[in-house]
């Protein structure tokens, strides 16, 4: 199944409207979409590296704009719609320790999601559940999303056909290694507690919270 969104997906960057697929990409993988838009965006820089930059703008700003769906969503609908969607992303078990962060670190936590492996769309759909300050949560999703769509685009400008080459070839070991490093990325967001005194069991109370009860 991964592989054939991947090749889904990958079949868009040559379609007349790539832009328009990018776009869309960007703003469903803020909300639900599992495929991130990296691979399309490289793959579109590879081919008209002079849009490099443009093509990294589209992302953002979509990735935002898709991001603020996720907020409503959480803010609206969340018994609804978004308790379900996390379900089916496979992240209820991260749901509560999401709302802690956010609660405790604000726009930290949102800008380590949005420029970090962590699931960008669990974070949008929290911050609305909790009611997230929307201005600071809108500052912090276009900081991160910018630095990394202009990451991915230089990266590929420069060493793109190297590392399309890899994805294609180790899809399945990109992905391992891209669920590592969102553990590594809750990992680190816990790490920002880290400096309090004792012996580090109340660093960080978020790493304790299985249950939104215990909030």
């Amino acid at each position: 199944m991964l592989r054939g969104l991947y090749n889904w997906t990958m079949a868009k960057a040559a379609h007349p409207h790539a832009q328009w697929w990018l776009a869309f990409f960007s703003f469903i993988e803020s909300s639900f979409f599992p495929i991130p838009p990296h691979p399309l965006l490289g793959l579109m820089c590879l081919a008209e590296p002079k849009k490099a930059i443009r093509f990294a703008a589209i992302c953002t700003a979509a990735s935002v704009v898709g991001g603020l769906f996720g907020y409503l969503i959480g803010f609206f609908l969340y018994e609804t719609v978004g308790e379900w969607l996390i379900g089916v992303l496979g992240l209820s078990e991260s749901f509560p320790q999401a709302a802690c962060y956010i609660r405790e670190q604000g726009a930290i936590a949102v800008f380590l999601a949005a420029g970090t492996p962590i699931p960008f769309k669990l974070m949008t759909i929290t911050a609305g559940f909790i009611e997230m300050n929307l201005l600071t949560f809108v500052i912090a999703a276009i900081a991160g999303r910018a630095l990394i769509f202009m990451v991915v685009g230089i990266l590929f400008q420069f060493f793109g056909a190297p590392i399309k080459a890899i994805i294609d070839k180790y899809l399945g070991t990109v992905t391992t290694v891209f669920v590592v490093l969102v553990v590594g990325g809750f990992l680190a967001i816990t790490q920002l507690g880290g400096h309090g005194e004792g012996d580090g069991s109340d660093a960080d109370p978020c790493s304790q919270v299985t249950d939104m009860s215990q909030l």
